[in-house]
């Protein structure tokens, strides 16, 4: 693995897909003697993470309007 001029690297899939690093996940790199870690960091979970989870898991079978109407407690007929 290189290091590009601007002194990025890309961290293989199979350690992003291992660690759950997805775009904008943050990181830190940790200094131990000779050696660089580098390690997810903790807390918040990526929010783009959380809801590409839910991707495609709507069922209902309602046009936008109608979903609209009823967020906004609109009757239909109104």
């Amino acid at each position: 693995m290189k290091v590009t001029i601007k002194g990025q690297v890309t961290i293989p899939q199979n350690i992003r897909r291992k660690l759950g690093i997805t775009p904008y996940t943050e990181i830190d790199f940790i200094e131990e003697d000779d050696r660089v870690y580098l390690v997810k960091r903790r807390g918040k979970e990526n929010i783009r993470g959380k809801f590409s989870k839910l991707r495609g898991l709507a069922t209902v079978d309602m046009t936008t309007d109608e979903i609209m109407a009823l967020t906004r407690g609109h009757d239909k007929e109104a």
